[in-house]
């Protein structure tokens, strides 16, 4: 009531003031009563007039764009504008304020590895991130207000979410049929709903490879295991002459060595994915290794195969010296046993124009259908199973070549045809590699002959 009581008194001023004045020069007149009624008038009049400029001053600054400061008059006009400048401009600053945070938030949901996608009461899309949108293949402007029933017609999302009983999760194909996706949905507010998504592709892949790979585990120990107890069982009830009990014996001891070359692989898995990767500082001399594989190959071949090698002197690889050794006996070994006799196996080094290198056995065996190809590395996985136990292997060795392969850097390529051979190459970068004597290059065949 302030503001009232200052506006009555300057009014009564103005009035008093003005009917003095008046009164003052109707003395001249002989009226001064009614010149002080005049000049009263006329003071409360200017009064008004000069209030209520200054108010229209204020009501046409806030009718516009308030881009501009306030009337800055005497008076209570001149307060009142102040103030509501002054809170427009707070309001101003607390509402960027909620729109950087606001921006901030999403900016974190947009970054976030899972998909999130809010829905108003209708199930129309309210808003997605990049990651939401890549999964059920939407357009983040263009869908926006879109029922999400209309544009992610997979039946089990449908059906899910018109249930409108969220306490589980549902999985489907993504629209792109590449994918799976696991949804999770909470209500909030009122009647909103928000959608989480998460591809589950590589947790699936990964889960049927622990599962296929402990029955394949169980499935290689149980058929040696199978053989053994056969044979204890017929040492054990029969009376067998020395000639058959030899034979037996030398049965059971391939079993057990099949045994413990599987094993072996196994533990030397288990190592090189838990252990931390290689150094950079550690040196190994590429020819000696070489030179190794071609003692052990010689040795497994006795003679049905010729194996060679090419290049390599004065190469020198970082990393692990028993790993190399591994990845590359793993190799000549698999050459020697799927070359039939009289073929030919080169190991071929080869530096590459960016300083890196290439380690790649050739064989002259049979060759491998293209379609078996990118699943060669997988654990335990055959070609033709029969023929692989046959010649002696764990299925494991080029799993552990890639293991290897990717703990320095590197890949392993793969190509092959039917009927010309195979050639398998260890491709390290440039950082694990280093000349130290000049040596004439040796080029790696690219088609197998």
């Amino acid at each position: 009531m302030s503001w009232l009581f200052t506006r009555t008194v300057v009014a009564v001023l103005m009035l008093l003031l003005g009917g003095g004045l008046g009164f003052v020069v109707g003395q001249f007149t002989a009226t001064p009563l009614w010149m002080a009624l005049l000049g009263g008038s006329a003071a409360v009049a200017v009064f008004v007039a000069v209030d209520g400029l200054r108010g229209e001053r204020l009501m046409l600054w806030l009718r516009g764009g308030q881009d501009r400061p306030a009337p800055r008059d005497a008076g209570q006009w001149g307060e009142f504008g102040y103030r509501i400048e002054k809170a427009l401009r707070q309001r101003e600053r607390d509402r960027a304020t909620e729109q950087t945070r606001l921006q901030q938030f999403l900016a974190a949901i947009e970054a976030s590895p899972n998909g999130v996608m809010l829905l108003d009461p209708q199930d129309r899309i309210d808003w997605c991130n990049r990651v939401a949108a890549e999964h059920f293949g939407l357009d983040p402007q263009r869908d926006r207000l879109q029922r999400v029933t209309n544009l992610v017609r997979a039946p089990a999302f449908v059906s899910f979410l018109q249930a409108g009983s969220f306490d589980r999760t549902v999985s489907f194909s993504a629209p792109n049929g590449r994918s799976t996706l696991e949804v999770t949905v909470r209500p909030y507010a009122e009647g909103m709903k928000l959608v989480l998504s998460q591809d589950i592709t590589e947790a699936e892949r990964s889960d049927a490879m622990r599962r296929d790979f402990v029955a394949n585990v169980s499935h290689e120990i149980r058929t040696p295991l199978t053989v053994l107890s056969g044979f204890v069982e017929t040492m054990a009830r029969l009376p067998l002459s020395e000639t058959e009990r030899a034979r037996v014996l030398v049965l059971m001891a391939q079993q057990t060595q099949r045994m413990q070359s599987l094993v072996a692989d196994l533990l030397t898995l288990a190592q090189l994915e838990g252990s931390p990767r290689p150094p950079y500082d550690r040196w190994v001399d590429l020819h000696k290794l070489m030179r190794r594989a071609e003692s052990d190959g010689l040795a497994l071949s006795a003679g049905r195969q010729s194996l060679r090698l090419h290049g390599g002197e004065g190469v020198q690889l970082a990393g692990s010296e028993s790993e190399f050794f591994s990845a590359l006996g793993n190799l000549v070994s698999n050459a020697v046993r799927y070359t039939p006799e009289g073929g030919r196996i080169d190991v071929y080094w080869h530096t590459r124009e960016d300083g890196g290198g290439e380690l790649c056995v050739v064989d002259s065996g049979p060759g491998i259908a293209r379609e078996h190809i990118p699943r060669l590395t997988e654990r335990f996985y055959r070609v033709d199973g029969s023929r692989s136990r046959d010649t002696g292997g764990t299925g494991l060795g080029l799993a552990i070549v890639k293991h290897v392969a990717q703990r320095h850097g590197g890949e392993i390529d793969i190509q092959s045809e039917l009927g010309k051979g195979s050639s398998f190459r260890l491709l390290l970068p440039a950082l694990r590699v280093r000349q130290q004597a000049p040596a004439a290059e040796t080029a790696v065949p690219s088609i197998i002959v």
